[in-house]
């Protein structure tokens, strides 16, 4: 494989917390730094998460309510055709 060496400036600490969470991750930071690398070239965006996604309260409250309505009934029938739709939307509104 043909490759480039490239040299950076970084505080120590910062270099050691990192490589702790890629190995962590089970990469090392060389494989990290050229995949964000290979990924800016590829889609000129960044983003990087080893944080997991919590639900908010507020989301979880409404899918409990939502939970609710879908088991006792009240949720809209399925459709055909964009006029059926619209008459029972409007009915509901009565």
């Amino acid at each position: 494989m043909n490759t480039a060496v490239m040299t950076i400036k970084t505080d120590p600490d910062l270099k050691a917390q990192v490589q702790k969470i890629a190995a962590d991750l089970g990469f090392s930071l060389s494989s990290l730094v050229n995949a964000y690398l290979k990924q800016l070239a590829r889609t000129k965006s960044v983003f990087f998460s080893a944080v997991p996604e919590e639900p908010s309260e507020y989301l979880i409250k409404a899918l409990k309510e939502s939970e609710i309505d879908r088991k006792t009934g009240r949720t809209s029938p399925a459709f055909s055709n964009a006029a059926d739709a619209i008459a029972w939307l409007e009915k509901q509104t009565e």
